[in-house]
């Protein structure tokens, strides 16, 4: 009988071997687009989260350069990538920062994935290999001033003129609005819900920047005005009608929040694990006493938790088995540990918790906007109600 493997040594950054679920090319890919964060985005972002801008056309054409737009997406130059690698690179993209997962998620989950999925194939190829390559930003129109959780009430409309169509309204709270080249926007018709292809260069378009965020600060965030928008007959995309368009796409970019949330979660653990070896109070590092001890285990723990999740709601979409249930049963979960990681995180660093020096209290204020945005927290709680009851509790 043959003696039993030497375990491997403890890893405190992957405690519970995770890493033993990925391949070859599941770690190339994490490495590149950790390697390009780490080049790109670590040394610059607590300056421009301080000034609340990002250089957003400049990195676009980067993230296209390694293949991160539109990961998952086939042809048109899209990278094909598997449901776990598109959700390890948004780890390690939100790893550096919530604004730079957010880009790359609109991009690519939203504005490509709708065109990718709805559109006819002269849209297609119009649009799609200009936004893989990061040469055309696209934004997603659905929410509105009045009407976020609710998009079925969305006031924004498509009359028919002639051959043309004509939209009025105002969408709300748009990465990547004032940036984009083109805006895949959401309207009620006498068909019901449709989906628009909208060159932002048309006359009756704008997108004026939001400011005074104190969250997602390195982040273009704009509305978009669209005042008797004139478009042709084609730029409707065609194979969509009624709310399961603009939610199918929904469901697509919220599996990439479950694991970009755990991405800021492990950002804090590690700056608090590394903050309690070197800090030292009464004699002796920090990390030497219980109380601190007890808060990194639980960090640990927690962090650890939501990536296997992550992991495991990304094998299901590779095989093509996940329900939109089960990503907010892993969006719920994930952003909400990661926002308590990060308070906790904070309370091991004390007064430096608060500083731009460390990326806790930037984390920390991301992820108030990663818990509401793409579905709030009581919109995921009754997603699962309604699937564990059979009652839906939506409206009453």
């Amino acid at each position: 009988m043959s003696a039993p493997k030497a375990a491997p040594p403890f890893d405190p950054r992957d405690p519970l071997g995770l890493d033993d679920l990925l391949g070859p090319e599941d770690r190339a890919i994490r490495e590149t687009v950790r390697a390009w964060a780490a080049d790109r985005v670590l040394p610059n972002v607590a300056e421009w989260y301080e000034r609340g801008e990002l250089p957003v056309t400049e990195l676009a054409r980067e993230l296209g350069s390694i293949g991160a737009l539109g990961m998952t997406l086939t042809g048109y130059g899209c990278a094909g990538a598997s449901a776990v690698q598109y959700g390890l690179a948004c780890l390690e993209l939100e790893a550096a920062d919530s604004g730079i997962r957010s880009l790359v998620s609109v991009q690519g989950s939203l504005a490509m994935y709708a065109i990718h999925r709805f559109g006819s194939p002269e849209q297609k190829q119009q649009w799609l290999p200009a936004m893989a390559a990061g040469e055309v930003i696209g934004c997603f129109g659905l929410t509105e001033p009045d009407h976020g959780s609710d998009p079925a009430a969305m006031r924004t409309r498509a009359e028919r003129d002639g051959s043309d169509w004509v939209l009025s309204g105002r969408k709300m709270w748009i990465t990547n609005g004032s940036v984009a080249g083109v805006a895949v926007v959401w309207a009620q018709t006498e068909e019901g819900i449709r989906g628009f292809v909208v060159p932002t260069g048309v006359p009756g378009f704008s997108a004026p920047e939001i400011r005074h965020k104190w969250s997602l600060r390195a982040s273009v965030t704009s509305e978009l005005v669209l005042d008797g928008v004139r478009l042709p007959a084609d730029a409707v995309l065609p194979g969509v009608t009624g709310l399961r368009g603009p939610l199918g796409c929904l469901s697509h970019a919220r599996y990439g929040i479950v694991w970009g949330a755990m991405g800021a979660a492990r950002s804090c653990f590690e700056a608090a694990l590394e903050y309690a070896i070197g800090r030292e109070q009464f004699g002796r590092p920090i990390g030497g006493f219980q109380l601190t001890q007890a808060k990194l285990a639980d960090m640990a723990v927690e962090l650890h938790k939501g990536i296997l999740l992550a992991h495991h709601l990304g094998r299901r979409m590779d095989a093509g088995t996940l329900r939109p249930e089960q990503v907010s049963f892993g969006k719920l979960n994930n952003v909400r540990e990661a926002i308590d990681i990060c308070r906790t995180a904070r309370t091991v660093l004390g007064a430096n918790g608060i500083s731009l020096e460390y990326p806790v209290m930037r984390h920390a204020t991301n992820l108030e906007s990663v818990l509401t945005y793409e579905g709030t927290v009581e919109m995921h709680q009754l997603v699962l109600g309604k699937a564990l009851t059979g009652l839906d509790a939506f409206r009453g």
